[in-house]
């Protein structure tokens, strides 16, 4: 996927956020739905491998949803990301999810991402960056902290 196609996606994710703003009271305006993250991350010199599944607890279904996978360490210069994913910082990748029906899962999202160094560990932090301008109550299960070792074994989340 090109790079400006993603960012497309999340500035109008912002866009839609801004305009669909709050009804009277506060009230958000837009559908209801409870994105979450399940999956696993592996560190093995220098090479982190991040595989999720996307999945919506509902209400409401959405058509799309950017993943964000933030890392503790830089990430290596080169970099492949998967179909959907754009590198977007230092220490950043952003996936679109695809679109994620009421009460289940999306699209599997695969990265295996080239670090800078080759650290002991590494912090990697999972969101939601864009959620289709939905309303999540609860955040708990898309905003996760995992601690992988370079030790090869899978740590789920």
């Amino acid at each position: 996927m090109r790079r400006g196609a993603v960012r497309g996606v999340v500035v109008a994710g912002s866009l839609v956020a801004v305009l669909a703003g709050a009804g009277p009271a506060g009230a958000w305006a837009g559908p209801e739905a409870d994105v979450a993250y399940h999956g696993r991350v592996s560190l093995v010199k220098g090479r982190l491998t991040v595989w999720m599944v996307p999945r919506n607890e509902g209400p409401s279904a959405l058509a799309n949803a950017t993943v964000r996978v933030r890392l503790s360490a830089d990430l290596a210069d080169v970099q492949e990301p998967a179909g959907g994913c754009v590198r977007a910082g230092v220490r950043e990748v952003v996936c679109e999810t695809g679109p994620l029906p009421e009460q289940g899962p999306g699209r599997h999202i695969g990265l295996v991402l080239g670090l800078r160094e080759k650290p002991a560990e590494v912090a990697v932090r999972i969101d939601t960056g864009w959620n289709g301008g939905a309303t999540d109550r609860n955040r708990a299960n898309n905003e996760l902290v995992v601690l992988a070792l370079d030790t090869g074994d899978a740590y789920a989340f």
